[in-house]
């Protein structure tokens, strides 16, 4: 059965609820959350998108997150999708940025959060298929060489740097 997704318009109004085929298909504007996973140690959680993902299969993926299901909020989605990919839970969401991001895959309203979290993970094989530890130094050289991380993550990740949460998380 296929996730009914809350389909919102360019000002980030609900205007109804499809099946994220149909939303994927028409390239409809939809609500996504991303929560960035870091270790104390100041090192991200970076996923490795397995190949049968919809956009950006294979890419890697600087945050958990997917799209808002409807009558799920941003924050809802953000706890369900970090326990769902990673198997974490318990964490502290802090941020809260709020973005648009648009390009010829997707028109996506976003928003970022991110937390601390030491413990095991646990993969969600479907989504993802491996995951890597990333400081500050290993994110400047993926950006500078082009390695394929989803793009709207690196929005996020923008976002949250020049609201200077980044900095005062790790």
């Amino acid at each position: 059965m296929s996730e009914i997704v809350t389909i919102v318009d360019r000002q980030n109004r609900v205007v109804g609820a499809l099946p994220r085929a149909e939303m994927r298909a028409r390239r409809l504007p939809h609500r996504a959350s991303f929560v960035f996973v870091f270790r104390t140690d100041g090192r991200l959680i970076v996923q490795r998108r397995t190949l049968s993902k919809d956009v950006w299969p294979g890419y890697y993926d600087l945050a958990a997150g997917g799209v808002v299901v409807a009558g799920e909020g941003y924050k809802e989605s953000a706890l369900r999708e970090v326990s769902e990919e990673l198997g974490v839970s318990g964490v502290d969401l802090r941020g809260e940025i709020e973005f648009w991001f648009e390009d010829p895959s997707v028109q996506v309203w976003g928003m970022a959060y991110l937390c601390h979290f030491d413990g095991p993970l646990i993969l969600q094989p479907e989504e993802v298929a491996a995951v890597e530890h990333w400081d500050r130094h290993e994110l400047e050289r993926a950006r500078a060489t082009g390695v394929r991380v989803t793009p709207d993550s690196w929005v996020a990740w923008d976002h949250l740097l020049s609201a200077g949460l980044i900095d005062s998380l790790i």
